[in-house]
């Protein structure tokens, strides 16, 4: 006979009809066939655990979190069910010890073996950003690219990337795209342009035909508040090819409400017509009485113009007879309006001119332009020599690293081929940097299991701060060997930090880990939500931003995404508020006021915008958000048995009711005892981002239920409105900060932390204690610790 074994040791080392190497150690195998296999096997799967298909390893995150909640579980003393077990103190701390022991040593072995991130690729924004840097080009690549998967709002991890055959389709149509655009514009003569147009010059040019465009009334271009789509449309505006623009505009206000400094407008494009009804926002400015100068840049694709129209929906609209604007329709109407005055627009890169886009392709050898590319020459003395030095530089840069001749020598080989064949230094060139910009050591990042030599460094912090290639001055550190000095790396993360780029990283990070990529993907009912624009929701996402960015500056302690004394707003999102300080369309650093209700990116219009439908809020939802994107806290997804919470849009009753009788089954309650809280304390905010103290909307005399925003933490204390929330909240900033450092090093290294990284995680959130858990001290923290500098 064969020596008996617990049963569940057996089932759970295989799976998926391969034995795993690993095996449970004989403590945690006796503690969960003795306590927890009755209720969480096959026929059962209570709470959707089933022990018996649970692998026996931790290699894979959604496998390893299942582990890490077990421990949790019965560590806080919720299982086993008290009710059904009786398990001695003694007994569940050594389970706990050695599950845990188990897990770190697991993930630290395959962490020596093969890093504790696994191959990853660049992202979609990546890949534009390095083809921009690389090549001088500014095509906004990323539109033509096929959505990421995500994993906690980012779009690196390694675990959820993948490559398939229509992905590597498409990274070669997006590398044709981008070669096409940097050889047109080597090759041919410049293509920038500007003319300024007068208002007579923007206004309808056929008097006979309705055209939604401005009315020309005294001398000036003017748009009324109205209702109607496309209204405000400029037809003098349309691109004659696509790229980039530069607008600049002086309007002022026709007619400001007395109760309002100036009469807000938006700036949107594209075609303007029903066939193409879709308009992509360009910006936004607040029109006063005295004329003002407004400069925005917008990509435009053939035939795509501007609008610009007063954008304020509380605004009064004009009534025009038809419907439609027509001759005299468009004449002065008694409501708020815009009068432009004139317009430039100028055809222009940002990001290198015509000479730098040569210089990348060709260096210092002469190029002869001509309109049509392909009647364009480049002088080369040795064209087979001057194209494998080319070849060799343009490899350094795409790998991120030198290359020896031996590597580039294939790529060489493959142009002078097509030099032999074409006759044409410039076809020969373009097919050498398409193979190396298809090479995976452009499309991966090249890193070895353990500690990173600095190249792979100079990748890695390049990628995370700018989400581009690295810059000279970081190749060179990296060639001298000084990016794994602490002091050379911290003077490298304030540079890369300093000015716009700083301001560029926020946003990148912020977009992903705050869902604020998810800001347009519903629209509040303005039935319900009246004073909702795309005007307010722009200056949300830039309140959040610029806090963001104050944070950054400043160092300010972490505590103030949960609480704090300012903002920033301009006139329209302060008028929206209701908060007073703020009187331009500027963002301005605005103190608050207990009055207010505000306080800290948990209070931001954007945030309560993405954690709602449009219609109504859910406790449910909102308070996942919370924990999992603030407090740290990982929340499992309910069993597939459980139902979604609906709430009642018509108020009947509230959504503390329909949860009280969701909550009282066990399943349930165990995750709602973390989830409810956050949720419940935020239940003021309507989707909208707005203060509310009731639900639904009043009609008549019927009266509507009262928001009550009380709870119970886990922990047993209780409050009774948002502000005692984030008071009890900041009791721990130390949770707040790993929570942070979390983020970052998901963000940054392309791998969520696991159980075995949270020592290393606590390391860097005690070296910024003296600063009260500083943003930017916790960011230099995590870039220069070992979680960083290794794979």
């Amino acid at each position: 006979m064969f020596p008996a074994r617990p049963a569940i040791a057996i089932l759970i080392t295989c799976w998926a009809g391969h034995c795993l190497r690993a095996e449970l150690p004989p403590t945690i195998d006796t503690f969960l066939s003795a306590n927890c296999l009755d209720c969480h096997n096959a026929d059962t799967t209570e709470g959707g655990l089933n022990l018996q298909s649970l692998p026996a390893a931790v290699d894979r995150s959604d496998v390893a979190s299942r582990w890490e909640r077990i421990l949790s579980r019965v560590e806080a003393g919720e299982m086993p069910p008290p009710e059904d077990a009786e398990v001695e103190a003694a007994e569940a701390s050594a389970f706990t010890k050695s599950l845990g022991d188990w897990i770190r040593h697991e993930q630290r072995l395959q962490s020596k073996q093969t890093g504790r991130v696994a191959a990853r690729q660049l992202t979609n924004l990546q890949l534009e950003r390095s083809l921009h840097d690389l090549l001088g080009i500014d095509l906004p690549l990323t539109m033509a690219m096929a959505d990421e998967q995500r994993s906690g709002g980012f779009t690196n991890i390694a675990e959820t990337q993948s490559i398939s055959h229509f992905q590597l389709e498409q990274h070669l149509r997006i590398v044709d795209l981008a070669l096409d655009e940097a050889f047109r514009r080597a090759l041919t003569p410049p293509d920038e342009w500007s003319k300024r147009m007068p208002a007579k010059e923007i206004v309808r040019t056929n008097p006979k035909r309705r055209t939604r465009e401005p009315e020309l009334i005294d001398g000036q271009a003017v748009t009324w508040s109205s209702r109607l789509i496309y209204y405000g449309r400029l037809p003098a505006t349309t691109a004659k090819q696509d790229g980039w623009y530069r607008f600049t505009l002086q309007a002022s206000a026709l007619k400001t409400p007395e109760d309002r400094t100036g009469v807000w407008c938006t700036i949107r494009s594209g075609p303007a017509v029903s066939s193409a009804p879709l308009l992509a926002w360009v910006g936004a400015f607040e029109a006063t009485d005295k004329p003002k100068q407004i400069t925005v840049e917008a990509w435009l694709n053939r035939g795509e113009m501007l609008e610009i129209r007063p954008g304020d929906l509380t605004l009064k609209g004009a009534n025009f007879a038809g419907g439609q604007v027509g001759t005299g329709e468009g004449g002065p109407q008694n409501v708020p309006g815009v009068a432009i005055d004139w317009i430039e627009m100028e055809r222009f890169h940002p990001h290198a001119d015509d000479d730098e886009v040569r210089k990348l392709l060709f260096n210092e050898h002469p190029v002869k332009s001509h309109r049509d590319p392909a009647k364009a020459e480049v002088t080369l003395d040795n064209p087979k020599e001057d194209i494998g030095r080319l070849l060799a530089y343009f490899a350094r840069r795409a790998f991120r690293r030198p290359v020896p001749w031996s590597d580039v020598v294939r790529y060489v080989d493959l142009a002078i081929e097509k030099l032999d064949e074409s006759g044409d230094p410039i076809v020969a060139l373009r097919t050498g940097y398409r193979a190396l910009l298809c090479s995976p050591r452009f499309l991966y990042f090249e890193e070895q299991p353990g500690p990173l030599d600095d190249h792979a460094i100079a990748a890695r912090l390049s990628y995370m701060l700018q989400s581009t290639t690295p810059d000279e001055t970081l190749m060179k550190l990296a060639a001298a060997g000084k990016l794994r000095n602490r002091q050379v790396l911290l003077q490298q993360i304030d540079r890369l930090l300093e000015g716009p780029a700083g301001q560029q990283f926020v946003r990148d990070f912020a977009d992903q880990w705050l869902d604020l990529h998810l800001i347009d993907f519903t629209e509040p009912d303005r039935r319900l939500y009246p004073g909702f624009d795309v005007i307010v929701q722009q200056s949300m996402l830039d309140e959040t931003h610029r806090f963001l960015e104050e944070m950054l500056r400043e160092d300010l302690p972490v505590g103030n995404l949960i609480d704090s004394e300012f903002t920033f707003l301009n006139s329209r999102l302060a008028h929206y508020y209701k908060i007073d300080g703020a009187t331009s369309d500027n963002l301005e650093k605005v103190a608050l006021q207990p009055k207010d209700r505000r306080g800290g990116l948990l209070t931001h219009g954007s945030i309560m915008k993405v954690t709602a439908n449009g219609t109504a809020t859910s406790p449910v939802i909102r308070g996942v958000w919370i924990s999992e994107r603030l407090l740290g806290q990982e929340i499992p997804p309910p069993p597939e048995s459980i139902p979604a919470i609906e709430p009642d849009v018509r108020g009947a009753k509230s959504i503390r009711d329909l949860l009280a009788k969701h909550t009282s089954d066990a399943s349930c309650a165990s995750c709602h005892r973390d989830i409810d809280p956050p949720g419940f304390a935020l239940e003021n905010f309507d989707p909208s981002g707005r203060w509310r103290t009731s639900y639904g909307k009043p009609r008549g005399k019927k009266k509507l239920p009262p928001i009550d925003a009380s709870f119970t933490m886990p922990n047993g204390k209780k409050f009774q409105d948002l502000q005692s929330f984030q008071d009890l909240v900041l009791e721990d900033p130390e949770r707040l900060a790993a929570n942070v450092v979390d983020k970052l090093v998901a963000y940054g290294t392309g791998g969520e932390p696991r159980f075995a990284d949270r020592e290393a995680v606590e390391q860097i959130v005690q070296q910024t204690a003296s600063s009260q858990y500083g943003f930017r001290s916790l960011i230099e923290a995590t870039i220069t610790s070992s979680l960083f500098l290794s794979k």
